[in-house]
């Protein structure tokens, strides 16, 4: 009974904040202020996890990661959990304060075992997605469209090359060509 209670405040808190940005994004500067305080104090308990031999960094990261937050906030999508969101911006964040250590602290601070913000685990697909959508943004739109209809919406090739204007030949050759270039760019080569 007691999970069933934290996830439903973990899904309240979501929508919450949510509502909040989003009326935020409208033009609500009310609701952004209120959502950048609230979401304040869950990145600083957040951070002073993650920091606790560093506690006077834990303010000056909170700036950075409030920053990105908002410089990215028309990048959010609102089909996608926002903690998620703001969890993986923060991460960031953290990982290259991390880096600026010495190889040591590194080592011993890892990020792996931290307790995320509050996003429930099963949103992870949400992550992968976002994850692979920034890499289908860095492929030409002759390679990126054929492999969001084709492999991931599941269209035909046919289809496909009506809807994009290309030759089916053109759209077989942006598939493939563009999964070599994922290909690389996940393995680090490009």
């Amino acid at each position: 009974m007691e999970r069933t209670t934290d996830n439903d405040a973990l899904r309240s808190r979501e929508i919450h904040l949510q509502a909040l940005f989003l009326a935020g994004l409208k033009g609500d500067e009310q609701s952004y202020r209120v959502f950048l305080s609230q979401l304040s104090g869950h990145l600083r308990g957040f951070l002073r996890a993650k920091l606790q031999r560093n506690p006077d960094e834990v303010e000056d990261l909170l700036q950075e990661i409030l920053l990105a937050v908002h410089n990215g906030r028309l990048t959010y999508r609102a089909d996608q959990p926002l903690t998620a969101w703001v969890f993986a911006i923060a991460r960031y964040k953290l990982t290259d304060f991390f880096r600026s250590r010495s190889r040591h602290e590194v080592l011993n601070d890892s990020l792996d075992d931290s307790v995320e913000l509050f996003a429930e685990p099963h949103l992870e697909p949400a992550q992968a997605n976002r994850d692979l959508g920034k890499l289908l943004e860095q492929l030409p739109e002759r390679q990126r469209l054929p492999i969001v209809h084709v492999k991931l919406e599941g269209l035909s090739v046919s289809e496909t090359a009506v809807i994009t204007g290309l030759s089916e030949s053109a759209v077989k050759i942006g598939v493939h060509r563009g999964l070599k270039a994922l290909a690389a760019r996940i393995r680090g080569t490009r």
